[in-house]
């Protein structure tokens, strides 16, 4: 016998089938023609004015170019969305409150998992031939969980340091060499604590570096156990941390601060081009650097989807294509307007499109890059927060 979760996931495919022409947006003159006078719920994460004011400018241009109303439903907490789809989709509601959501890593495996998704539908929006599908390959992969078309490609994100470069010469391009930097400046470095994203991101760096078998992080843990030589490189490092590693900042927004302040000499992102924002906008010196470590830090590219039960599917396809369009990434690109690096191969563009991604490199861009590391499977993040919190969140 089925029970609820089961049943659900077993019978939505009968009760939203996609309309007729639609699931694989074939007739994309169609799509266009039914998304018009629509309104699309776009469920994003709203702790940012720069990401906020750029989708209500992407908004704008839905309006007038398409005839589509974007209503920016700000969020805090994606993991909410993905429960009131649940919940509307075990109740039976075809038109659902949800139409697009900003999501990637545990939530889309979870809506993946209980057929929560429209689609496949990402690979044939007319824009998706631009997606760097070779040279980003989390394009396609999202925390080791196969996109199938069920989320379409947004931006790019990876971990990156930074620091005044006047006061570091010398940046610590891997763990070994952050913890010879943490020993010889006692106090002035750190990282959140998690469950803060930044703070969970430091925990699975140290896991992939320190690993002993690397390929084990790509899938799903089997014993229930953080490998051991994480906690040690954790252990040897908390003492040299801020405050012994007896406290750890809330939040990553907390250690950029303490970085303009001079409290801490290094301050970690998952935006590569937010180190060159915060110099544009004074909040940190025009001597900043930023780099990733030498063989690699994490990265991962952050995605749109459309909830099974959408009630405005074609215009959610609509607006997620124009997010891919050339001019939308090239804004968002921008350092002066949001910073978050594009998902195209701006190589496959016209010469006019590819002179929008052409800038200057600015003060406190990534000067020392390196390669970016596939995310560890996403049923790590739980178990590791658990690990962590037991072993040093009682300060």
């Amino acid at each position: 016998m089925l029970n609820r979760r089961q049943f659900i996931g077993t019978s939505v495919a009968g009760l939203f089938l996609p309309r007729a022409g639609q699931a694989f947006a074939a007739d994309w003159s169609g799509t266009e023609a039914e998304a018009k006078g629509q309104t699309v719920y776009f469920n994003a994460w709203a702790g940012s004015e720069p990401i906020n004011a750029y989708i209500g400018w992407a908004a704008g241009e839905m309006k007038s170019r398409y005839g589509i109303t974007v209503e920016h439903v700000k969020i805090t907490d994606t993991a909410e969305v993905v429960k009131r789809v649940r919940d509307e989709v075990a109740a039976g509601k075809r038109d659902g409150s949800v139409d697009l959501v900003w999501i990637n890593g545990e939530n889309f495996s979870l809506m993946k998992k209980e057929k929560l998704l429209f689609g496949p539908f990402s690979e044939t929006l007319p824009n998706y031939r631009y997606v760097d599908v070779d040279g980003k390959p989390t394009t396609r992969q999202d925390f080791a969980e196969s996109v199938d078309g069920l989320e379409s490609p947004w931006g790019m994100a990876q971990l990156t340091f930074f620091a005044d470069g006047a006061k570091v010469a010398d940046p610590p391009r891997d763990m070994k060499a952050l913890l010879a930097f943490a020993k010889a400046n006692p106090g002035r470095v750190t990282y959140p604590a998690p469950p803060d994203f930044h703070g969970t991101t430091f925990l699975k760096q140290v896991m992939l570096e320190q690993a002993v078998d690397r390929n084990a992080l790509y899938r799903d843990p089997v014993d229930a156990q953080v490998p051991p030589e994480s906690f040690s490189f954790l252990d040897a490092l908390h003492p040299h941390c801020w405050r012994a590693g007896k406290q750890f900042p809330k939040s990553q927004a907390e250690i950029t601060q303490m970085v303009a302040d001079g409290e801490l000499l290094v301050g970690l992102t998952f935006n590569p081009n937010e180190p060159a924002n915060l110099v544009a906008a004074g909040t940190l010196p025009a001597t900043t650097v930023a780099w990733q470590h030498e063989k690699g830090t994490i990265g991962n590219t952050h995605f749109v989807a459309i909830p099974v039960n959408a009630r405005a599917r074609a215009g959610a396809e609509v607006f997620a294509n124009f997010l891919l369009s050339p001019q939308a990434q090239a804004r968002k690109n921008d350092i002066k307007v949001w910073g978050d690096p594009t998902v195209l191969a701006v190589e496959k563009l016209s010469a006019e499109d590819q002179a929008a991604f052409a800038s200057a490199a600015a003060p406190g861009s990534v000067s020392l890059p390196g390669p970016a590391l596939l995310e560890p499977r996403a049923s790590w993040v739980p178990l590791i927060e658990k690990a962590w919190l037991s072993r040093y969140g009682n300060g």
